[in-house]
């Protein structure tokens, strides 16, 4: 396979605002892609907000409690049910309006279709009934496909009074879906590799990385919320221990890209507007935990890298997770049904 180019889009979401986030997110698709990109991961919870700083208290919850998590579920997103592997889109184009319950999901299947790029995008999900969220991932094709949607396994912290944990794997496929099941933990083929990953702190499960590996994972996406210069290190370590590529994007953000209301701008009135509450720190890592690009500091933009996948076969001249130094006579790993 030929070398291709991937982008790491750090850049912040309109928060609480899904159309506006979106529409900031189609000049951005569109710019990786005429710069030759055929891979955009865009960071975290891109669509629906990051809830930095929001004030849920454990074991109290206040009338503005119940009116700001109303705000982050109707800046949600909803995806159809059985939309992995079959061509929603071109069977629903002409149905769905900016009022529709899928329409940023819509938006999402025809900027990667219209711009021929492979789309990485963090997303707050919305249950199709009721008001659950979860912190996912999805992955769409250059053909406007949806591939993958990745729950968060774990919510770190505070984060779990408002994301659900995202269950294992393995629904039932639908007939000619060309899918046996929908898989949480998946590493999807695509025209430039075979993709997966996973969000922010679940990159610290050792089980999760490595249940990755064994599907064969050749570039692995690491969206996050962590701007810590400790975040780095980490995507070496990954590269190295699977022997792929990384890419890590996460939104460079602060007090102006969050609504004048929000409980935190109102907390620090007075203070400096522009507080920065994310400074980013996106990177590019090969298979060898070089770094290609990134880390990108303290301000919005795009980190492109050329990458060769057949030069992970040569990594693992001298380390293959899942090969030789996999031991599997005495260590394996069982994921549950």
């Amino acid at each position: 396979m030929a070398p291709v180019k991937v982008a790491s889009v750090q850049a912040a979401s309109v928060a609480y605002d899904l159309h506006a986030s979106v529409a900031k997110l189609l000049p951005l698709v569109k710019e990786a892609a005429q710069a030759g990109a055929r891979l955009a991961v865009f960071p975290e919870a891109y669509l629906g907000a990051y809830p930095r700083h929001l004030d849920f208290k454990i074991g109290a919850r206040t009338d503005e409690n119940r009116e700001w998590f109303s705000r982050y579920v109707k800046a949600a997103v909803k995806i159809p049910d059985g939309a992995e592997g079959v061509a929603w889109l071109s069977a629903n184009e002409e149905d769905i309006g900016e009022d529709g319950d899928f329409w940023a999901f819509q938006q999402l299947c025809k900027a990667a279709r219209d711009n021929k790029i492979n789309l990485s995008v963090g997303i707050i999900e919305r249950s199709l009934v009721g008001a659950t969220l979860w912190c996912s991932n999805v992955l769409i094709s250059d053909g406007g496909v949806l591939l993958s949607k990745h729950r968060k396994l774990q919510p770190t912290a505070a984060e779990r009074i408002v994301w659900s944990q995202g269950h294992v794997t393995n629904e039932p496929g639908l007939p000619n879906s060309g899918l046996a099941h929908t898989d949480n933990l998946a590493v999807a083929p695509t025209s430039i590799g075979k993709i997966g990953g996973l969000i922010c702190w679940e990159n610290f499960m050792p089980l999760a990385r490595y249940a990755l590996y064994q599907k064969g994972v050749e570039i692995y996406t690491a969206p996050t919320a962590d701007g810590r210069p400790t975040w780095t290190p980490l995507l070496q370590s990954i590269a190295q221990e699977g022997r792929c590529f990384v890419v890590s994007a996460n939104q460079y953000h602060g007090t102006t890209d969050f609504p004048s209301d929000y409980p935190a701008n109102i907390s620090r009135a007075g203070g400096a507007k522009e507080d920065v509450w994310c400074r980013g720190g996106s990177s590019i890592v090969d298979p060898l935990g070089n770094i290609l690009a990134g880390p990108l500091w303290d301000k919005e933009g795009i980190l492109y890298a050329d990458i060769d996948i057949d030069t992970i076969i040569g990594a693992k001249l001298d380390f293959d997770p899942v090969g030789h130094y996999a031991r599997s006579d005495i260590l394996s790993l069982q994921i549950k049904q």
